[in-house]
């Protein structure tokens, strides 16, 4: 297992360079700099601005002093937020997104399973027919559809819940952490209802039916942990989803997380921040997913055992 986990982990280092390095010049090479904005400067203020944020230099050499930096961990000063640095920036965006994603993530992941097994034990049922409708509609509607439809009927029509703005309290999670977990909660759905079909059609399933089992617990001790496996293999790109997904909730929603920061700092050209939030999400989809392959090894053994074999050939 430590074998299988440092292969995995040593994988994500190259992905991580390039991330950044395909980052780094795809933004330098896009129209307009960080300065644009501001009313028209004279050249020598603008010459001293280029000068103190080392934008007169050659681009590779700006890249080999940014690549320094990154080993430090000093993702530099913002160029809009002034007296900021990005990593207070995001110090502080941070727990904000970190929290409002844990939330949905984990809502969808109860919400889908629970759905999604309750169906395959209704197959070909109304009900089911029913519950993979609504999974459809939860994947086909995107979430800045999805948001100002429940700001329209949970905050405005009956006024249960606040609009906007964001506190660590259970009303003002409600909605953001809904609408981001929403198309996860169909998904994990579907997923969970063809995997549990398969398996409860299983000769397996048949023996231990045929020794006279309770029902109940021949789906919670058998049928439920092999069909959950396709829904954890599905977690890492659920989290990335959700991750990139918060950068418009947020927004929507007036949350001071790391994705309103993305946001602006995009409109401002503020090479910095967008680099920061950039390399932040990358490196927690690449966590994310090094964590979905470690559970799926753990509960799975053949695929560390696959995996060992193929790096000896």
């Amino acid at each position: 297992m430590l074998k299988y986990s440092l292969r995995r982990l040593g994988s994500a280092v190259p992905t991580l360079f390039l991330l950044i390095t395909f980052a780094f010049f795809l933004i330098r090479v896009a129209p307009g700099g960080p300065f644009d904005a501001e009313r028209a400067l004279p050249p020598e203020i603008e010459a001293n601005l280029a000068a103190k944020y080392h934008l007169d230099e050659p681009l590779v050499v700006q890249y080999a002093r940014y690549m320094w930096q990154i080993l430090r961990l000093d993702f530099g000063p913002s160029f809009h937020y002034r007296d900021w640095t990005v990593n207070d920036l995001i110090i502080q965006g941070a727990p904000v997104s970190f929290v409002l994603g844990l939330t949905a993530l984990i809502v969808a992941l109860l919400a889908g399973v629970t759905v999604g097994a309750w169906a395959a034990l209704r197959q070909n049922r109304p009900s089911d027919y029913a519950v993979m409708s609504v999974a459809m509609i939860g994947i086909s509607v995107p979430n800045f559809v999805m948001a100002p439809l429940l700001i329209l009927v949970f905050a405005i029509t009956l006024g249960w819940l606040p609009a906007g703005g964001w506190a660590f309290s259970l009303d003002r999670m409600v909605l953001p952490a809904v609408t981001l977990a929403l198309p996860m909660v169909a998904y994990i759905a579907r997923i969970t209802r063809g995997s549990m079909i398969e398996v409860l059609h299983s000769s397996f399933i048949r023996t231990v039916r045929a020794k006279g089992m309770p029902e109940k617990e021949v789906i919670l001790r058998h049928a439920l942990k092999p069909a959950l496996l396709p829904v954890i293999s599905y977690l890492g790109p659920a989290a990335a989803a959700i991750v990139t997904g918060s950068v418009v909730v947020e927004r929507i929603f007036t949350i001071p997380g790391v994705g309103s920061y993305f946001v602006q700092g995009a409109l401002n050209r503020d090479y910095t921040l967008v680099m920061g939030v950039v390399i932040l999400y990358g490196v927690l989809i690449i966590l994310f997913n090094f964590m979905v392959d470690l559970l799926y090894a753990w509960l799975d053994p053949r695929i560390r055992y696959d995996d060992e074999l193929e790096s000896r050939t």
